[in-house]
């Protein structure tokens, strides 16, 4: 038994003394977990493709008195998550925190009409990321006695969307990915999970929010007849990199609002309640 395993069952989250590693920190649900990880007491580092973005978030966390390291690495490249986890190693040690949050939906219609490039794109930046990232940090955790990774996925991996169907293939096979690495790492003291958003109100979804009859369709799916925000969705990201989830691993937790619990229900008026 571990001595995780024998502290308090019902603790807060508290992540003092860890080192998390956050893709796709510069906004959105990344922004929102980092800054949650750092009131926590976490050392973060924040990886994204944009310098300015998370020099910005790396700011805003040290004015409120946390330690955060910006890297800029493009999640899909090849070398690039693994040189921003040598840059945590060099700046805090090692990792004992991952949040593969970075994602991308290039291609908008039938999936058929997908090209190569953007199969390859997509896959890169949705799943193989991820997996690189989980490489890349598994012997640190290794050596440190544990860890916890947590997959941003979507309702999608679940439930397939209209016009998305490419971003619905790579969040199942993120989905996936995180069954396969709870059980090969289980054994290491390293818990690996998912969350899977419904509409979340950032930029990523503007597109939706924006346009009022579209937002108006999009509320009528979600019995809460509202989209979640940010910080709705890193609270439970947080709860499982916490000592809160210690008996969690390969699990995906559905953060919608309800969507998915409705879908067999014929739209509703979507009118606040």
């Amino acid at each position: 038994m571990t001595i995780e395993s024998r502290r308090d069952p019902f603790p807060a989250v508290d992540l003092r003394g860890k080192v998390a590693l956050v893709t796709g920190a510069s906004r959105g649900i990344g922004r929102a977990v980092a800054e949650g990880a750092a009131r926590a007491g976490a050392e973060v580092v924040l990886v994204s493709r944009n310098q300015a973005g998370v020099d910005a978030v790396a700011e805003a966390i040290a004015a409120a008195g946390g330690q955060a390291l910006a890297v800029a690495a493009h999640a899909g490249e090849a070398g690039a998550v693994e040189a921003a986890v040598a840059q945590a190693v060099d700046r805090f040690g090692g990792v004992d925190l991952l949040v593969n949050n970075a994602g991308t939906c290039p291609h908008f219609g039938p999936v058929l009409e997908a090209d190569d490039a953007l199969w390859d794109k997509t896959m890169d930046v949705n799943v193989r990321s991820a997996w690189r990232a989980a490489r890349a940090c598994a012997p640190l955790m290794r050596a440190r006695g544990g860890g916890r990774i947590v997959n941003v996925a979507s309702v999608a991996a679940l439930v397939p969307q209209p016009n998305v169907g490419l971003y619905c293939l790579s969040k199942a096979a993120l989905k996936m990915l995180t069954e396969v690495l709870a059980v090969e790492l289980a054994a290491d003291g390293i818990q690996v999970n998912a969350v899977a958003p419904g509409f979340v109100r950032t930029r990523f979804s503007r597109g939706i929010w924006s346009d009022d009859a579209r937002s108006t369709d999009v509320l009528a799916t979600i019995p809460q007849r509202r989209m979640a925000e940010p910080e709705e969705v890193a609270a439970v990201v947080l709860a499982l990199l916490s000592g809160m989830a210690r008996f969690m691993t390969g699990s995906t937790v559905v953060v919608d609002g309800g969507q998915l619990a409705a879908a067999g229900y014929p739209p509703a008026d979507a009118s606040v309640r």
